[in-house]
C-alpha cells in the first residue's frame, strides 16, 4: 500500500513539474527595448574676422618713485625730536627726523669762527694802510660777522694784487674750513627732503648712531612707480609717455591710469625682456602692492578672438559642418590670460563656443537655438 502511494505521488510531482516548464517555454519573452542615441547639443558662434587689437597684460610691484634709504654722516647719540621715529609717522617737507648731539661739534664750530674772526680783524690795519679803497667793504663785513649766523660769503677781490694779499694772509683756507664745519654740523639733523612717510626704522632716542649705519626708509606716497617686463616683439609698439591702464587683480573695481616714463635700453640675457617703468598716482596705492598692467600694444589685422579652452593641440579648433563636428587648422597669433588671438578661420564658419564633452571628429552634434 504504501509503495501503491509513493509511485502515485511521484507521477503527480512529475506531472506538474512538465505541466509548469511547458506554461514557462510557451510565455511570451519580454524584449527590452534598445535606447535611442541622441545628438549632443553645442553652443556655437559664425567667425567673423577683423582687427582685434592687442592688450600687454603684465604684473609687478610698486615701489615708491621718490624713496629715500636714511644713513647716519656723523656719529652722535640720537635726541627725541617733537615726533616719534617709527614706521607709518608722516613728516612735512623740512621737518626734522632725526636729531643727533651736537654739542661737542658746535663748540668746534664756534671756536673756528672766532679764529675766523680774528684773523680778519688782525688784516684790517694793513688793509687800510695799503688798500685803503678797499679797507671799507672788509670793516663792514667783519663788523657785521654774527657768531650765531652762517658766515657770510666773503667780499670779492677787486683786483689780483687783493686776492693774492688776502690768500698769503690764509683768509680763504680758513674761510672754506670754517664753511665745511657748517655743512657737517647740518649733518646733526636730518630733515625731510619733501612731505612723505617713514616706512622703515631702525633706530630709536637714546642710541648711539655711527658714520654710514642705516636709520630708516622714507617714501613720499603720493607718486609710485610699477616695473613690468616685456617681450622684445611687444617693446617696439610701447613708447614713453603711452597711457597705461593699472588694476587690482584681486579687486577689480580699483583702477588707476598711468603712463610710461622710461623705457630700458637693455634686454635680460636670462629672460629676453625688457624692464619698462609705469608712472601711476591715486588713492589706494601702497608700496610693494602686486597690479597688473595693461598696455594697448598693436593691432591683429583679419583675426578672431576665442576661449583658450577651445583649442585642440593648440592648433585646431572644432567647428560644425552638416550637423557633425570637425577640425579646423587655426595659427594662435596671441595668448591672452583666458583667451587666444587665431587666424586662419574663414569668415562664415560656425565654430563652436564651448567645449563639448568627449568631442570627436564627426560627432553628430545639434545646434542650440535660442
Amino acid at each position: 500500500m504504501r509503495r501503491i502511494l509513493t509511485i502515485v505521488l511521484g507521477v503527480v510531482v512529475l506531472g506538474a513539474g512538465f505541466f509548469i516548464a511547458k506554461t514557462l517555454a510557451s510565455s511570451e519573452q519580454k524584449i527590452r527595448p534598445t535606447p535611442k542615441k541622441t545628438a549632443p547639443t553645442v553652443f556655437t558662434e559664425i567667425v567673423q574676422n577683423g582687427d582685434i587689437p592687442v592688450t600687454v597684460i603684465e604684473s609687478g610691484n610698486l615701489v615708491a618713485k621718490n624713496r629715500i634709504n636714511l644713513y647716519a654722516e656723523v656719529q652722535g647719540v640720537m635726541e627725541p625730536t617733537s615726533k616719534e621715529f617709527k614706521p607709518g609717522v608722516v613728516y612735512r617737507k623740512g621737518e626734522v627726523m632725526v636729531s643727533i648731539r651736537d654739542n661737542d661739534f658746535y663748540a668746534q664750530l664756534q671756536a673756528q669762527k672766532s679764529t675766523f674772526q680774528n684773523l680778519i680783524t688782525s688784516i684790517l690795519p694793513d688793509l687800510r694802510m695799503d688798500f685803503p679803497d678797499i679797507y671799507q667793504k672788509w670793516d663792514i663785513y667783519i663788523r657785521e660777522f654774527d657768531m650765531n649766523k652762517p658766515v657770510a660769503e666773503l667780499p670779492k677781490p677787486g683786483s689780483d694784487k687783493e686776492k693774492f694779499f688776502l690768500t698769503g694772509k690764509n683768509i680763504y683756507t680758513t674761510y672754506y674750513s670754517t664753511k665745511n664745519l657748517e655743512i657737517v654740523l647740518e649733518k646733526y639733523q636730518m630733515k625731510a627732503p619733501y612731505s612723505g612717510i617713514l616706512t622703515d626704522a631702525v633706530v630709536t632716542p637714546g642710541s648711539l648712531v655711527r658714520p654710514g649705519q642705516k636709520l630708516g626708509e622714507f617714501i613720499d606716497p603720493t607718486v609710485y612707480e610699477l616695473e613690468v617686463s616685456l617681450s622684445k616683439s611687444e617693446v617696439s609698439f610701447v613708447s614713453v609717455g603711452k597711457k597705461v591702464i593699472v588694476r587690482d587683480k584681486e579687486t577689480t573695481d580699483k583702477i588707476w591710469n598711468g603712463y610710461i616714463i622710461r623705457i630700458n635700453g637693455k634686454i635680460d640675457l636670462g629672460t629676453q625682456t625688457v624692464k619698462v617703468y609705469i608712472e601711476i598716482s591715486g588713492e589706494g596705492l601702497y608700496e610693494g602692492l602686486y597690479l597688473e598692467a595693461l598696455i594697448n600694444g598693436h593691432i591683429e589685422h583679419n583675426a578672431y578672438e576665442i576661449n583658450r579652452s577651445l583649442l585642440v593641440d593648440e592648433t585646431n579648433v572644432y567647428v560644425v559642418e552638416d550637423n557633425s563636428l570637425q577640425l579646423v587648422s587655426v595659427e594662435p597669433v596671441v595668448y591672452n590670460e583666458k583667451t587666444v588671438i587665431v587666424k586662419g578661420l574663414e569668415n562664415g564658419k560656425e565654430i563652436v563656443s564651448r567645449p563639448v564633452a568627449g568631442a570627436y571628429t564627426g560627432m553628430t552634434v545639434n545646434i542650440f537655438e535660442e
